[in-house]
Parts: C-alpha cells; sequence; structure tokens
C-alpha cells in the first residue's frame, strides 16, 4: 500500500480549510500518515454484522424483553427496526460525500453546525462507552460458565476472567486494522454457522417444543421500552462508516456494510426470537440472565457448550468492535482538539493507540467498580442500562443530520453536488425515522422508572445536561473540521471532490 499523499490546497481555498491529511492543526505530526487505508468491502461486512453481535445481544437482552413484553417483543423490535433500516440507507448517503473516521460526529459539524457537533460528540461518548462494560462483565460470566459450569465465581474470579477479554480485545485493535478484520471474520464464521444451525434445529423441532402463543392485551409501556432497549440490539453495522478513513475505497465501500449489517441483524432476529418464545415457556424466559441458554437446554438437554461457544465469540467481538468505533470518534476528536491531542496519536500500526488504551482503561475501572464497590453497583447499573437510550438518541441525531441536508444544508457547502429529487424517498424516511426516534426518546421518560428504577429519569436529564455543559466547555478548543479528501488507494485516483471554499458550518 503506497503512503497516502498529502492534500495539496485547491487554488482559491482557504489554508485552514484543505486540513492536509498527515498535520494536525498544529502542524505536528500527532496524526502523521494518518489511517493506514486497509479495509475491503470483504471486510467491512463481517464488521457489520459481527458487531451486531445478533447472539450475544439475544442472550443480553431477551429475558427483559420477554418480562416487559412477552410475545409483544416482535413488534417492539420490528417498531424500532424500520427507523433503523432507514438509517442504514441514510449512513450510506452521508458516508459517500463526507466520509470520515468521526462519522455522524463530522456529519453534523459539516451540514448543521460546530455548536450540535461538539453535543453529538458528548452523546456518542455516552452511546459507546456505557456499550463496552456490560460485554465485558458477560463475557467474563459466558466464559465461567463454560469451563466451570457449576462454579460459583466470587466477584474476584470474574472481575479477571473479565479483565482478559479486554485485554485480548486490545490486541487486534492495538496491532491494526488487518489483524482486526481477519479475527473478526474467523468469529463472525463460527457465529453465522451456529446462527444457521440452531435455526435450522429449531424449526425441525417445533413439533414437540411448541408452547403455546398467547400475545394478550399490549402491554403499551412494555413495547416502548422493549423498542428503546432494541437499540442495543440493533446497532452496531454502522461501524464501516467509522472505518470509512481505513477503507480503500473510503467512498463507494462504508455504508454498504452496514445495510448488510442492519437487514442481516433484522432477519436473525426474525428467525430467532420466534422460534425462542414459540419453543419455551415465557416464565422461563422472563427476566433470564441467558435466555438463548434455556432455549437450547430444551433443544439439546445437558450440552450447554454448543449455546455457550457461539455465545461467548459473539461476546467477544462485540466488545472489540463496539471499542473499535468508540476510538475512531476519539481519534477523530483528538485530531480536531475538541478532546486532548494525544488521542490522535498513532502507533507504528496507524492505529489511535491512546484511544483505545483510554478507552479500556476506564471500562476497566468501571467493570472492577461495578463487581467490587456493592454500594456503587446500583449506580452503574443504572447509568449503564442508558446505553439503549443514548444509542437511540445518537441515532436520532443522524437522521435530522440527513434531512437537513437534504433540504437546506447541501447549499451551504459547494463541494457537494446533490439531486434532491433522486433522495425524496429517503428524505421521507430520515424524516419518519427522525419522528419514531424522538417519540421514543420521549416515552422512554414516562417508563422508563417503572422498567429499570426510580432515578432513571433525573439519571438521563443530569447526563443530557452535562452535554450542554461539553459543547460550551469545548467551544473554544475545535480547530478547523477535518476533511478527509477520500483517495481510493487501490486506483491511486483522488474522489474528485474539491475541499471546501467556504467556512464550514458555521458556529450556531
Amino acid at each position: 500500500m503506497r503512503p497516502r499523499d498529502r492534500a495539496t490546497p485547491t487554488p482559491g481555498s482557504p489554508p485552514e480549510l484543505t486540513a492536509a491529511r498527515g498535520e494536525s492543526r498544529t502542524g505536528s505530526a500527532a496524526v502523521d500518515d494518518g489511517l493506514a487505508q486497509a479495509f475491503h468491502l470483504r471486510d467491512l461486512v463481517p464488521l457489520s454484522v459481527s458487531s451486531v453481535g445478533p447472539m450475544f445481544s439475544v442472550a443480553a437482552t431477551g429475558g427483559v424483553m420477554a418480562a416487559e413484553a412477552g410475545w409483544w417483543t416482535l413488534p417492539a423490535i420490528a417498531l424500532l427496526a424500520v427507523p433503523f433500516i432507514i438509517s442504514s440507507f441514510v449512513f450510506r448517503l452521508l458516508n459517500r460525500h463526507f466520509p470520515h473516521s468521526g462519522a455522524s460526529y463530522h456529519w453534523s459539524a459539516r451540514i448543521i453546525g460546530r455548536g450540535v457537533s461538539r453535543y453529538q460528540a458528548w452523546i456518542l461518548i455516552l452511546a459507546y462507552f456505557f456499550s463496552i462494560p456490560p460485554i465485558a462483565i458477560p463475557a467474563g460470566s459466558y466464559t465461567l460458565a463454560l469451563v466451570a459450569p457449576h462454579y460459583r465465581a466470587p466477584a474476584a474470579v470474574t472481575m479477571a476472567v473479565a479483565l482478559f477479554w479486554i485485554v485480548f480485545a486490545s490486541v487486534p485493535l492495538l496491532l491494526g486494522s488487518r489483524p482486526t478484520a481477519r479475527i473478526t471474520q474467523v468469529f463472525f464464521a463460527v457465529e453465522m454457522i451456529s446462527l444457521g444451525a440452531f435455526g435450522i434445529f429449531g424449526a425441525l423441532s417445533w413439533h414437540r417444543l411448541a408452547v403455546p402463543i398467547h400475545f394478550g392485551s399490549p402491554p403499551i409501556g412494555g413495547i416502548l421500552i422493549v423498542a428503546v432497549v432494541a437499540a442495543t440490539i440493533l446497532d452496531g453495522w454502522e461501524i464501516d462508516s467509522y472505518a470509512a478513513e481505513e477503507s480503500v475505497k473510503p467512498r463507494s465501500d462504508p455504508g454498504i456494510g452496514g445495510i448488510v449489517g442492519a437487514i442481516g441483524a433484522l432477519l436473525f432476529y426474525a428467525i430467532l426470537y420466534p422460534l425462542m418464545l414459540g419453543e419455551t415457556p415465557l416464565s422461563s424466559l422472563a427476566n433470564s440472565v441467558d435466555p438463548l441458554a434455556v432455549w437450547s437446554h430444551r433443544l439439546v438437554p445437558g450440552a450447554p457448550w454448543l449455546m455457550l461457544v457461539p455465545i461467548l465469540l459473539s461476546t467477544a467481538g462485540g466488545l472489540w468492535l463496539t471499542s473499535y468505533i468508540l476510538t475512531r470518534a476519539l481519534f477523530a476528536m483528538g485530531r480536531e482538539s475538541l478532546i486532548p491531542e494525544s488521542f490522535a496519536k498513532l502507533n507504528r500500526h496507524r492505529v489511535p493507540y491512546v484511544a483505545i488504551l483510554v478507552t479500556l482503561a476506564s471500562a476497566t475501572v468501571v467493570v472492577a467498580l461495578q463487581l467490587f464497590v456493592s454500594s456503587l453497583a446500583s449506580f452503574f447499573n443504572l447509568v449503564l442500562s442508558a446505553a439503549g437510550f443514548f444509542l437511540l438518541a445518537e441515532f436520532f441525531l443522524d437522521s435530522l443530520t440527513a434531512a437537513v441536508f437534504l433540504t437546506v444544508g447541501h447549499r451551504r457547502l459547494p463541494d457537494v453536488r446533490l439531486n434532491r429529487h433522486s433522495h425524496r424517498l429517503l428524505l421521507v424516511g430520515s424524516i419518519f425515522s427522525s419522528a419514531v426516534m424522538a417519540f421514543l426518546l420521549v416515552a422512554f421518560f414516562i417508563y422508563g422508572p417503572k422498567a429499570i428504577g426510580h432515578g432513571v429519569d433525573e439519571t438521563f436529564a443530569a447526563l443530557l445536561g452535562l452535554g450542554v455543559a461539553f459543547a460550551w466547555w469545548t467551544k473554544h478548543r475545535t480547530s478547523t473540521p477535518f476533511v478527509f479528501s477520500g483517495d481510493d488507494v487501490e486506483t491511486g485516483l483522488g474522489s474528485g471532490v474539491e475541499p471546501p471554499r467556504v467556512p464550514v458550518a458555521a458556529e450556531r
């Protein structure tokens, strides 16, 4: 792979807006050479599907969903699936125009304004950081259940195993994009084979295991809560947007993997959830810490490892891929001085090692506090349950950004050529997605306390308020937005899109 050339100022464009790819705003070598462009489409698709983590997602949330909504879990997931599928096409559109490792954080800066972008950066950090500890702890629990099924592990042992998986997750991330892609592909293959096998075996076993299907009256609050929780099982496919600067075809490939991942996840759940609910009594599934294991015990009694192995691999993959999204976003923020510039430092494999180490070390601290400090455990359980809420808020802001872009936002960007008539359907979809997600976010404040616990409204409101403080505090820290040119390293040809010639999304 050839080193990427430094950007050349386009005649007539202000030097501060050319954003040379090898330099920070101070001209240092903090981001010298940039991220390594190594991902092909064949890498992005497994990354997107594996980041969803279908088996881990069902294992982690299926018990809560069954308790809250029963069979109404299916329409609740469908309620959120529609705007999420639309969002995958929205991400594809925005990637074609603005490939960037900061993805949604960068899109809002270019289209709406830096004030909104700084607030969205806060939401993005909360959404993905709050997703990491709830993956690390189950990784330890599933490992112990696999190797010592009858052992009641103390907190120290659970912590040690969870720490092992956190360290394991750091290895591919620190070694670079290619090792990350290859290890993910192996885990992805095992998970897909397992999903297919259990789907087929479950369908063949329906006649002997089927339980009565009873929807009953719709629990409105439960359906709405499940719809918000579903954000944690329908997200992850957007990872290829954050991998745009590491793609060999940054304007054509990112977004495609996301569409495949979003639609693939929905298909997995459309098969797995009906089979699991239809072959296992709801009383056994409700609030189970691993409903897939309960179902698999009915399918193949006495062989829990058949389900635990793919669940564990799905969990481990989700751990480093969720961390990948956050670290690339932090890299972009560090490059623009929104957060300390050290987050943009790259190691010899051209990956943001400071962002990786800080993210995983912080997650380790949270896991330790959850496991060892009983007085704080309930607080962190409450806060970490916010992952679905903030993921939904992140996608809401993305849909809103797309709606603005397709109406008036593109007019302020002379480097963008957009045929609005060809995107009318996507504009309608963006507005629809924004409306549905906004409704669910508001509904969560009404029904959240009953499902999660008292104090959840005040906690989430405080976290949202801190976002305003973060946006104000970083107002004078940010530099000019870094504009990635999107060169195709396979052909050596540039994107053909000139850098912007006017100030980028003026402060609002």
